[in-house]
């Protein structure tokens, strides 16, 4: 990660940020949490990788967020055009274990604190 800082003392980022919104089904939500302890760790492995959360929602109209974090848009790209990208979203879990349709949402950080 790059940071500068700016005229205030605030923290420039080229951090990229990729946030995918999951609305999992009444039910389904434990199967959902259990697939990522379970998940075969090929992000960790991807060069430009930073960190993922699992953010789970407090309200039944809240999707779940898996966010991932990385050096840059490239790198993120690199991971979903890679062969470790085909392994860890193998075998999806059933149409009916979600309320919709997913939703990606990708941000380049211009402040940090």
């Amino acid at each position: 990660m790059t940071n500068q800082f700016t005229q205030n003392n605030q923290k420039e980022s080229t951090v990229y940020i990729v946030n995918n919104r999951v609305p999992v089904a009444e039910g389904y939500e434990e199967m959902f949490e259990d697939r990522f302890r379970k998940r075969a760790g090929q992000i960790e492995k991807q060069p430009g990788f930073v960190s993922m959360s699992i953010l789970k929602p407090e309200t039944d109209d809240t999707p779940y967020v898996v966010m991932t974090v990385w050096q840059d848009k490239v790198a993120f790209e690199a991971w979903v055009g890679s062969e470790d990208f085909k392994l860890a979203h193998q075998n999806p879990m059933p149409k009916e274990s979600f309320n919709g349709a997913g939703k990606l949402e990708m941000f380049d950080v211009i402040i940090e604190a």
